[in-house]
């Protein structure tokens, strides 16, 4: 039987590593829209992307990285945010969601796959 010394978890060994690229991931995706997001503001597009952007690099990215399961949390409600993003963008075309909806769900995925590692929930055997 294992006991643990302190009262908090933190997550190590494979899952863990995983958890952390997946934030470095959206670390780099946030650092990308802001910088991208600036240039379309420039030229009068919309602040979604920069906004977005503040969002994964800051606490989404870094807190994943720190293996701190508010980083999920955050990444999901970004995510959640862009689909009405979308809607008002292109409206109910399904096809002009395809490149805004893609590539967040499928990080999403990998997110969600992530949470209970970093909320320290141990699969039963």
């Amino acid at each position: 039987m294992l006991s643990s010394t302190t009262s908090t978890h933190q997550p190590s060994g494979v899952g863990a590593i995983f958890a952390m690229l997946v934030g470095l991931v959206i670390f780099l995706f946030g650092l990308f829209f802001i910088i991208e997001g600036a240039v379309l503001v420039s030229y009068g597009g919309s602040w979604y992307y920069v906004l977005e952007g503040i969002l994964f690099l800051t606490p989404g990215g870094l807190l994943m990285m720190m293996r701190r399961p508010l980083g999920c949390w955050l990444y999901i409600l970004g995510w959640i945010l862009t689909f009405p993003w979308a809607i008002y963008e292109v409206g109910f075309d399904w096809i002009g969601w395809l490149p805004r909806l893609l590539g967040p769900t499928i990080i999403a995925v990998l997110v969600f796959i992530s949470l209970p590692i970093l909320n320290g929930r141990k699969r039963s055997a």
